[in-house]
């Protein structure tokens, strides 16, 4: 049986020139993957859904016993593998919504508002990574300090903003991302990268619809949308203004939860995913993702139904399925299969042009070749043929062209994309060498 395949080295030249033509409009969709990528062991990250979700019901349940049987209880109601943040809160949320008077798990109808509370606190302070956690010697009194500019300094998302900040283009770079935490934040500003992210003023920033609706407004700067919201979001309700101040216990997010569908219905996230599906509608868009499992319905429909339009957008996808491959069956695979305008690069197989297929190289590269190659795909070594023969011998060893692509790993992405600019960089050297 013949088996699609598709060669790496041809897809990746296209990548390149798009990330370096003045003519393309390129953005970003980050999801939580991008908060996981780790630069060394300095880095800070956000822990993955699993971690986060034993760390969050071990320290609810820790204080309060009626809390951890109730979480035990809806754990084994839904399964290990389903048991997480979403589930959990997804779960919660519904049984709040028709308690009424009675009484379940041992909670009545406050106490499972207090348990949706204490859970929705622990997703905050797992994400505030931004902070570290000091205590005063002298009056014994804990307080929280903004990380060193060291540490900073350490982050994949600092080094993404290098690219930016190095690479000559005639658009900005448009950063959409479902994350809820400061890392690509910490990153602009530790490049000095000005960038803007729907809000105006200095003391009291406020959301400004407007603004994210008109792409001139700011035409250079960096755009960061996040599309979820963020720490130090807040609805002030004398002014009815959505503003930007200190976080805390009540800042505006779309939890993880079926709920969140319906919330993005609401102000600012109306603006901010109406500004992703106006991106894609330009001409010449290209939207690569990363770090997004194309889990969100409500985000995957406004991204499909933008590229109906008449455009000549594109969007790629870098799925990291490393640990839980994707096939043809899969629903990402589908989205690709369905819409030309869709491709879906993973680990091991990919969706071009509709058509799916394994990662193969047509030809073996020169060594010369090979440093270039080690970029964006790792190959597989040779198959010894008679190993199985004679363990003796060394066989005849052949060369697969197989192996796994790498970029949809954040941290490999960032590494990629910097090497093309000093690549631009050493060219424009030699150039102004020969004038």
């Amino acid at each position: 049986m013949n088996i699609n395949t598709h060669d790496p080295s041809e897809y990746i030249r296209g990548i390149q020139q798009i990330l370096i033509s003045d003519k393309k409009k390129i953005g970003f969709l980050f999801g939580a993957g991008s908060s996981l990528a780790e630069k060394n062991e300095n880095s800070l990250t956000v822990p993955a859904i699993g971690k986060m979700t034993s760390e969050i019901v071990e320290e609810v349940g820790e204080g309060n016993p009626i809390f951890k049987a109730a979480l035990e209880a809806i754990k084994e109601s839904l399964g290990e593998k389903n048991f997480n943040i979403e589930t959990i809160l997804s779960n919660l949320e519904q049984k709040f919504s028709f308690i009424g008077t009675e009484k379940l798990h041992s909670l009545d109808k406050n106490g499972f508002a207090d348990l949706i509370k204490e859970i929705k606190k622990g997703v905050r302070e797992k994400v505030s990574v931004h902070h570290i956690h000091l205590c005063d010697v002298t009056s014994k009194k804990e307080f929280r300090q903004i990380v060193t500019k060291d540490i900073v300094s350490e982050l994949v998302q600092t080094d993404f903003a290098n690219w930016i900040g190095q690479a000559e283009r005639k658009y900005p770079i448009e950063i959409f991302t479902t994350n809820y935490d400061f890392l690509f934040e910490l990153g602009l500003e530790h490049r000095e990268i000005p960038y803007y992210d729907g809000f105006c003023g200095s003391l009291r920033a406020f959301f400004n619809p407007e603004s994210v609706e008109d792409f001139s407004f700011l035409s250079k700067q960096t755009k960061l949308w996040k599309i979820h919201g963020s720490l130090g979001w807040h609805y002030d309700k004398d002014t009815e203004k959505i503003l930007r101040v200190s976080p805390d216990d009540d800042d505006i997010l779309i939890y993880p939860s079926t709920l969140k569908y319906k919330e993005s219905k609401k102000q600012p996230y109306e603006s901010l995913i109406d500004r992703l599906s106006n991106f894609l509608k330009q001409d010449d868009a290209i939207l690569i993702t990363c770090g997004y499992s194309w889990g969100d319905e409500h985000i995957n429909s406004r991204i499909i139904s933008a590229l109906k339009t008449n455009t000549t957008s594109h969007v790629i996808g870098l799925i990291f399925d490393k640990y839980d491959k994707i096939d043809e069956k899969s629903n990402v695979s589908k989205i690709g299969l369905d819409n030309p305008k869709v491709s879906v690069y993973a680990s091991r197989s990919a969706v071009i042009g509709c058509n799916y297929g394994e990662w193969k190289l047509k030809s073996e590269p020169s060594k010369d070749d090979t440093v270039n190659l080690n970029l964006y795909f790792d190959e597989d070594g040779a198959i010894d043929l008679n190993e199985e023969k004679n363990k003796e011998t060394k066989g005849e060893e052949v060369w697969t062209g197989k192996g796994e692509f790498i970029l949809p790993d954040f941290g490999k992405l960032v590494i990629f994309l910097n090497s093309m600019v000093n690549d631009n960089e050493i060219k424009k050297l030699g150039e102004n060498v020969k004038k």
